[in-house]
């Protein structure tokens, strides 16, 4: 199970959100190049990026920081967050990004995806389906579509995705842990490499996951609260 520790930016911090929620928010650390060679150090082996203050802009707004933690790491980082066109996906490849995470165009545009795929290969692109009670969400969580979360999924296999990262609104930085059933039918459905996000709160999660064969998790708000030991979990499941 591919571990993937989360560095949320915003105003070039690293923060987490509750839920999702702008007005719900911790800084963590006032550089998140910093926590790059942190959590690098401790085993990760790949890393999470999200420009937050991208998701809600709809263009890229970190970047400066983006760069920074790309200079300071070796290992493979994907990003999420304002990435809404073959021209941003470009941009991000060549500073040195080698996943990007497409969530609000790949809910409103599934062909944009196929395009995608086409230009970047299935390797560097990455639909981020993010669900409030099943339903996929959009523009940095604020609205919810009218596509279930398997659909959209079901979807993107069609136009030759292969990577997902699915988030359960309702618990991201909950600590509550991740929504298991339907993560676990949503990988077993579509095929592809479901990455689950949100609430993973502890070992016993990473457990659950992994007995589940779910091949990928992000962590985020349990690292940075230290109820998750990186290097333990690194040696236990990766």
């Amino acid at each position: 199970m591919q571990l993937y520790p989360a560095i949320d930016m915003k105003d070039g911090k690293c923060v987490r959100l509750t839920k999702g929620l702008f007005d719900n928010i911790t800084v963590y650390s006032d550089t998140p190049a910093d926590m790059a060679k942190l959590w690098v150090s401790q085993g990760a082996t790949f890393l999470h990026l999200v420009d937050l203050d991208g998701a809600l802009a709809g263009h890229s707004v970190n970047a400066p920081a983006i760069r920074e933690v790309l200079s300071q790491v070796s290992v493979p980082v994907q990003l999420g967050g304002g990435i809404r066109s073959a021209e941003d996906v470009k941009a991000m490849l060549d500073l040195g990004i080698s996943r990007c995470i497409i969530g609000t165009k790949a809910a409103e545009r599934p062909e944009f995806m196929r395009e995608l795929v086409e230009a970047f290969g299935p390797e560097r692109i990455v639909a981020g389906v993010d669900a409030k009670d099943g339903m996929a969400a959009v523009a940095g969580w604020e609205k919810t579509s009218s596509v279930t979360a398997l659909e959209l999924c079901m979807k993107m296999k069609e136009y030759g995705v292969r990577h997902i990262v699915y988030t359960d609104i309702s618990r991201d930085g909950t600590l509550t842990g991740p929504n298991i059933p339907y993560t676990r039918m949503l990988a077993e459905k579509t095929g592809l490499n479901v990455i689950a996000s949100g609430g993973v709160s502890s070992m016993e999660d990473l457990e659950n996951l992994s007995e589940n064969r779910i091949p990928g998790v992000i962590i985020g708000k349990a690292l940075y609260e230290k109820r998750i030991s990186l290097p333990d979990a690194v040696a236990r499941f990766q």
